[in-house]
């Protein structure tokens, strides 16, 4: 007789990614390219940058294999960023490591202080035990490249573009870190890329917040005086369970996980202390607003349940709010990639649940900001897999690091060469509701 293991998962059945995976490719093949009534840069203009970014590209592919073999978890970036300064001070251009308080940002800017101010942006740090799962180092080359590109073009079009190296995107939030120092008060926007399983103009991210419950609660012995006791990991369990029955009710866009980081030691002591860390996630600054009021509310009433006190700790580094798409100068993107034999998607064509988070939508509220996504992988490859960083460091990697740069470099300048897109770019910012007080929004 055969008996089951009992040790081991039930491993999911993959009929609806298979289902998902047709379905998108279908929707693919019919989606229409994407248009831009704006002109961009002149043609003698555009010829420079593809000709920088060309010349540059092996240097570019060298250094996103080389971050790719050696990744770097983020705020411990140093060898990334002093291999990223030593690329750019190689093709003549100067670069500041440290800045904004953070020892592994940097920062390069073409001469001049007036007329449009656009910045590229680059990130380096890996993914502990998985390296380069979320592919930046091709972020970080292919942001490199689109300095470059721009570069040589910015003092002809009478503006100016800079390169900034952002630390610890996965979770530290070094882009809010930067902008809450200054770091980006004189940028007018900001451009940068993506790697993913699909070629897309404008792909949602969710924002992000953290939140740890602490349920303080009277020790006692579990066998003799449990009625002396109150039950902190009883009050932990009914804030799990809570947010479990939440999720019947959040939008469809919404999404909330966690872990139990604390349920006291022993089986024979009621526990005194038990905590767990959430993750929220929704696609609105408002809604996740929203959804962590639902939670602290969830946490207050566990506690009161169980004659428990809680505290609630939020945060412990920044939140991130979603991404506020710019149509406007992700057209220029969509347009920019043409060349490349690449076909950006609209929004809607890949399903909108397959993302994450991004401190780059702390920018987005602040100026007008682009992240699109650049095919590296297969369709059913996830991001922060070790399948992802296989892709990141493979031939496709590698094109996706050329191909972006030239959609960076060539996107910069028509934002700087093309006074009625600059103006498109900014009055679409502004109808959205224009720049956000980052800091105080969830205060």
């Amino acid at each position: 007789m055969n008996t089951p293991d009992h040790g081991a998962p039930v491993p999911p059945d993959d009929a609806y990614l298979r289902s998902l995976t047709e379905a998108t490719a279908g929707a693919v093949e019919a989606a229409d390219p994407i248009s831009s009534p704006h002109r961009g840069a002149a043609e003698e203009i555009r010829e420079r940058v593809s000709s920088v970014v060309r010349a540059s590209a092996d240097d570019l592919i060298g250094l996103s294999q080389d971050l790719h073999a050696h990744p770097e978890e983020g705020f411990a970036e140093h060898r990334s960023v002093r291999a990223l300064a030593d690329l750019l001070e190689a093709h003549g251009h100067r670069a500041r490591i440290g800045i904004g308080g953070l020892e592994t940002a940097l920062i390069a800017s073409t001469p001049g202080q007036d007329g449009p101010h656009i910045a590229v942006l680059a990130e380096y740090d890996a993914l502990p035990g998985i390296g380069h799962g979320c592919g930046h180092n091709i972020i970080c080359t292919a942001g490199a490249g689109g300095f470059l590109g721009a570069a040589a073009v910015a003092e002809r079009l009478g503006g100016r573009v800079s390169l900034i190296g952002t630390p610890a995107e996965e979770g530290g939030g070094g882009k809010e870190t930067l902008a809450r120092a200054g770091v980006f008060d004189d940028v007018d926007a900001v451009v940068m890329l993506h790697p993913f399983s699909h070629d897309v103009a404008m792909h949602p991210f969710l924002g992000r917040r953290q939140l740890e419950m602490v349920f303080h609660g009277v020790s006692a012995h579990a066998a003799a005086q449990p009625f002396m006791g109150r039950n902190a990991l009883d009050a932990a369990v009914a804030a799990y369970q809570g947010v479990a029955a939440l999720r019947q009710h959040l939008p469809s866009s919404d999404r909330v996980h966690g872990v139990f980081t604390d349920g006291g030691a022993r089986p024979n002591v009621i526990p005194e202390r038990a905590a767990l860390l959430f993750y929220l996630r929704s696609a609105h600054p408002e809604t996740l607003r929203d959804l962590a009021d639902r939670l602290a509310r969830i946490a207050h009433g566990a506690a009161e349940l169980t004659g428990c006190g809680v505290e609630l700790s939020w945060d412990s580094l920044p939140a991130y709010l979603p991404i506020r798409f710019n149509t406007a100068l992700a057209a220029r993107w969509a347009v920019n990639q043409e060349p490349c034999g690449r076909k950006p998607l609209p929004p809607g064509i890949v399903p909108e649940f397959l993302t994450g988070s991004t401190d780059l939508g702390n920018l987005s509220y602040r100026m007008p900001a682009i992240h699109p996504m650049i095919a590296v992988s297969g369709p059913t490859v996830a991001l922060h897999t070790k399948e992802f960083a296989e892709a990141a460091g493979s031939g496709a990697g590698d094109r996706a690091v050329v191909d972006g740069a030239l959609g960076l470099a060539l996107t910069a300048a028509d934002y700087l060469g093309d006074a009625e897109l600059r103006a498109a770019v900014h009055q679409e910012f502004e109808d959205a509701g224009g720049a956000l007080d980052v800091p105080a929004f969830f205060d």
